[in-house]
């Protein structure tokens, strides 16, 4: 069966200059986007409940663009004024430049690793000394407070954001030739939107290995797997795995 759509679990780019529109022009495909989940902000009541005072923390992590608003949203809910000498900890440079949203950037204030969690440790650990808030959804990925505490540092988790399914019932006679999944919550949504959902022949896209241990948990077939060696990104094993297909037997 020759790949004609794919269905992509996120959010639609703001603009063409993506992978996947790359892929699209170059075979012919119909790509769509649909976020499968969505998420919504702790209510201040809720927040009140985990018996966190935001100013007893001289320092926060915040691992995307979105922790970074719902801490802001927090303290403005609950009228905590976040002092200037605040020091923030953030995943990478591009999430510590969405900073500048919220505070006047500092150097001596804002410090950021090259990508991954691992790579902020190395400055966390240098500030030890700090307590540190960390803001972050009901399903926060466990290497996080594994780190910390393996490093022994003074932390708290604090859950601003839920992470929640998607209605998709106006997708249930829509048909893709592949199905891309990138987390997963992605995989929850697909098996809580269709619990009768039948594989068949649709493929299976997964990215990362948590992803791709949720869709052998839900029973579904993969037949797409990124990142793999040589193959970095889910559009080049979606394209590798077009190319064989055409390939004669």
């Amino acid at each position: 069966m020759n790949i004609k759509s794919i269905l992509v679990s996120q959010p639609k780019p703001k603009n063409d200059k993506n992978p996947f529109h790359d892929l699209a022009n170059k075979h012919a495909l119909k790509v769509d986007f649909r976020s499968f989940i969505h998420v919504e902000g702790v209510p201040s009541k809720d927040f009140r409940q985990q018996r966190i005072d935001l100013s007893n923390y001289s320092a926060v992590i915040f691992t995307s663009r979105m922790a970074i608003d719902h801490y802001f949203r927090m303290a403005k809910e609950t009228r905590f004024a976040v002092p200037d000498q605040m020091k923030y900890f953030c995943v990478s440079e591009a999430v510590a430049y969405y900073l500048q949203n919220y505070v006047v950037y500092r150097k001596r204030k804002i410090f950021h690793g090259k990508q991954t969690f691992k790579d902020l440790m190395e400055l966390v650990v240098k500030h030890s000394g700090e307590r540190y808030l960390v803001p972050c959804s009901d399903i926060q990925r466990k290497n996080i407070p594994d780190q910390l505490e393996k490093n022994q540092i003074n932390f708290k988790n604090a859950t601003l954001y839920n992470t929640v399914c998607s209605d998709l019932s106006d997708l249930k006679d829509v048909k893709y030739d592949v199905l891309v999944f990138y987390s997963p919550s992605g995989i929850q949504s697909l098996i809580k939107n269709f619990p009768k959902f039948e594989q068949n022949d649709t493929k299976i896209a997964a990215f990362g290995p948590t992803t791709v241990q949720a869709a052998e948990k839900a029973g579904l077939r993969i037949d797409i797997k990124a990142p793999m060696p040589g193959v970095p990104s889910m559009t080049m094993a979606i394209e590798k795995y077009i190319k064989a297909e055409k390939q004669p037997n």
